[in-house]
């Protein structure tokens, strides 16, 4: 591929905040970006932007008592559009930012800081219930329904006597039916572990030897078809799920991104074969993975087994100095894209050519 014909990645609006951001999200169905974090007293926000006239407008800032470590849509209507924040002292909560004083929903749900959380059921994407996902320093990962006061529907914490580990990731997959649904969930100590929602059983786990720092299915909605997990140390493993071996689990390929921590993947929602990496050192990589001839072969004793594509960088552009927190692509708009980091810069970036590869 030319230089002419290679993707660009172009930052369109860069603003300074006086927050330490950690999230941002677009708000379904409009030119509208949410922005989560905590101001230096102490105390959480969330701000509402939208793109006007090439540049970012201030719509709303919402100030609450702890800060803000993460939200989502995903668990919401297309209507509502509420978002699900889960913060600095555990709680989960839900708001309306239109009327945000109070939350719709509000629980007590982890004993620790809420590090990541995810949805599904909402926004017309995935069948079945709504419900979210939180996972936290406590160990814990939980399932809750909003329909649902106080109690989570399901609960993956350590056995009696197992170490708690650090939650830094949480993502759901397969809910292409009613019944079936997986939550994953990544670790500090390199664990992986896929629960299987439908039978509230383990279904696979794995150890990629560095702390998980983002975890997604390539789509939510269908039947599980990839997973991508990235990693301290640079790294990040692109999983083959259609075909697990029941002892050698999932194909997997690992690629070298970043020469630091490799904070964030998301991919594009119009293509799931391209997907986005967000770096330690203010880089973001643009990547294409490649399916193999065949996607599963059999092992000397005739079990299927999965076989691994390979991933190639399309571009990658260096935005900040400092490490690239988060990362969201819009769901409505190719190519259009919001990403914060800790010089606490919001840029909302175009990534152009995406259609003719």
């Amino acid at each position: 591929m030319s230089a002419f014909e290679k993707p660009q990645i172009i930052a369109h609006i860069q603003k300074g905040l006086c927050y330490t951001v950690f999230d941002c999200k677009w708000v379904p169905c409009s030119a509208k970006f949410v922005t989560m974090g905590n101001f230096a007293r102490g105390t959480g926000v969330i701000q509402l932007y939208e793109i006007q006239h090439g540049d970012l407008k201030l719509l709303r800032e919402i100030e609450k008592a702890k800060p803000i470590k993460c939200g989502t849509f995903g668990a919401a209507s297309l209507q509502q559009r509420y978002l699900a924040t889960g913060d600095f002292g555990g709680n989960l909560h839900i708001w309306n930012l239109e009327a945000p004083e109070m939350p719709v929903y509000s629980v007590k749900g982890h004993k620790e800081i809420i590090n990541t959380i995810d949805g599904i059921g909402g926004l017309g994407v995935g069948e079945g219930a709504p419900e979210i996902v939180t996972g936290s320093r406590d160990g814990t990962v939980k399932v809750w329904d909003p329909r649902q006061k106080d109690d989570p529907v399901a609960n993956m914490e350590p056995v009696k006597g197992e170490n708690k580990r650090d939650c830094w990731t949480v993502a759901f997959g397969n809910a292409y039916n009613q019944e079936e649904r997986v939550v994953c969930a990544g670790y500090d100590n390199g664990d992986i572990k896929l629960f299987d929602l439908r039978n509230m059983s383990l279904r696979w786990e794995t150890n990629i030897k560095n702390g998980v720092c983002s975890l997604e299915f390539d789509r939510k909605d269908i039947s599980m078809n990839k997973l991508v997990a990235t990693s301290l140390e640079g790294k990040f493993h692109v999983f083959d799920m259609r075909t697990q071996h029941p002892t050698k689990g999932f194909a997997s390929v690992s690629e070298k991104a970043h020469k630091s921590t490799v904070w964030q993947v998301r991919h594009l929602p119009q293509n799931r074969e391209l997907f986005l990496t967000a770096g330690g050192a203010g880089s973001l990589h643009l990547w294409k993975y490649e399916y193999p001839i065949q996607r599963s072969k059999k092992d000397p004793e005739g079990v299927e087994m999965g076989v691994a594509g390979s991933v190639s960088l399309l571009q990658n552009v260096t935005l900040s100095t400092q490490p690239i927190s988060s990362l969201d692509w819009s769901p409505d708009k190719r190519g259009l894209c919001v990403c914060t980091s800790f010089d606490q810069m919001v840029r909302v970036l175009i990534v152009t050519k995406l259609q003719t590869i």
